[in-house]
């Protein structure tokens, strides 16, 4: 058993001593408490792979004894135990990792067109469009924020927020410059065109997660741009913030009243605050971590697109999957699943260490 293992055992059981002697009704009894029921699920696989052991155990005994006819129960069980104690060995190992704080949260996503003029926006509504339909598939909630729109219907930048059940731990590999492969709607001579555009995945920050200041902040209004119906350009409803110390500038015009787009701003700048905590400590931590598949390097381009051969390719873990159309359409679950488990056997190697 993983020495880490038995550390986590014996917490659990300090925990109960404790509860044992405190008043149900306190503070610490509270916390302990739920400490503790966190940890259930950990002990109930450990709980399972000890029976497992005494069972494969028992067997053995049994495989030494003179009765015929238990050798022979014992000899075709005992495959079957030590196979499930190796299921659940791995099992326990995944419970062992260090659970990622952010993972639960909500996310706010901006996509903005790189390389490629028209085709470059056109390829970032086009991943807009992508992870719309994921998230429906999830039942997520997507709500625009903020845009730039083109002639032809692409974005120069859209940014948008994602809320349901762990969004943040499906999404967060997103982030980094997508490239995409194809001939451009616009494009006459029928020749293949390279373009790209990066996306930023950032958990959405509450207001207990980051302290602004409201000396810090220099507040804008103008009015709301592009098509919005009759009280567009009506009224100086959309909202522009500035954080002083560090420069970050955030925008809101998608709702209706100054009110609202000024509490949206407020959630972005407060993301975009949160992240910049998390950028500063991705740079501080190990190699082993600024290796891994959530870099924090957005610069580095993560992800081919390539219609010609319907052929989507991740680079950061060689995975090449010949299902662009299905993709597109939302079909995000093998790729993305495909990126938890390479991070979980990442972070597992870190525990052999």
């Amino acid at each position: 058993m993983h020495p880490k293992a038995l550390e986590l055992m014996r917490k659990y059981e300090e925990m109960g001593q404790k509860l044992a002697i405190l008043s149900p009704g306190s503070q610490e009894y509270i916390k302990i408490a739920k400490d503790r029921a966190e940890l259930e699920p950990f002990v109930d696989v450990y709980n399972r792979i000890m029976a497992l052991e005494k069972q494969i155990a028992d067997n053995r005994e049994i495989l030494e004894s003179h009765d015929d006819d238990l050798k022979q129960l014992a000899k075709e069980e005992l495959p079957l135990l030590e196979e499930e104690k190796e299921k659940l060995e791995k099992e326990i190992l995944l419970l062992l990792l260090p659970k990622d704080k952010m993972q639960s949260k909500n996310i706010i996503m901006e996509i903005r067109a790189g390389t490629g003029g028209d085709e470059a926006a056109l390829f970032a509504a086009d991943l807009f469009r992508m992870y719309s339909r994921y998230g429906e598939r999830k039942r997520w909630k997507i709500e625009v924020l903020d845009f730039n729109e083109n002639e032809l219907g692409g974005y120069k930048e859209i940014i948008f927020s994602v809320k349901g059940k762990d969004v943040y731990g499906h999404l967060k590999f997103e982030s980094g410059v997508h490239r995409v492969q194809r001939v451009p709607a616009t494009e006459a001579s029928g020749r293949l065109h390279t373009s790209s555009a990066s996306v930023v995945v950032m958990p959405e920050a509450d207001e207990v997660d980051v302290e602004i200041r409201p000396e810090d902040l220099k507040i804008d209004t103008f009015r709301a741009g592009g098509a919005g119906g009759q009280y567009v350009n009506k009224t100086e409803s959309a909202v522009r913030i500035t954080h002083i110390p560090t420069g970050i500038v955030v925008a809101c015009q998608e709702e209706r009243s100054q009110l609202q787009n000024r509490a949206a701003a407020m959630r972005m700048l407060r993301t975009k605050l949160l992240d910049l905590q998390i950028q500063k400590q991705l740079e501080d931590q190990t190699s082993l971590r600024r290796s891994a598949i959530r870099s924090g390097d957005r610069s580095e381009k993560i992800r081919t697109y390539n219609y010609p051969q319907n052929r989507v390719t991740d680079h950061r873990i060689n995975l090449t999957l010949y299902k662009l159309d299905q993709i597109m359409e939302g079909d995000c679950d093998e790729l993305i699943n495909q990126l938890i488990l390479s991070e979980q056997e990442e972070l597992l190697k870190s525990l052999e260490v």
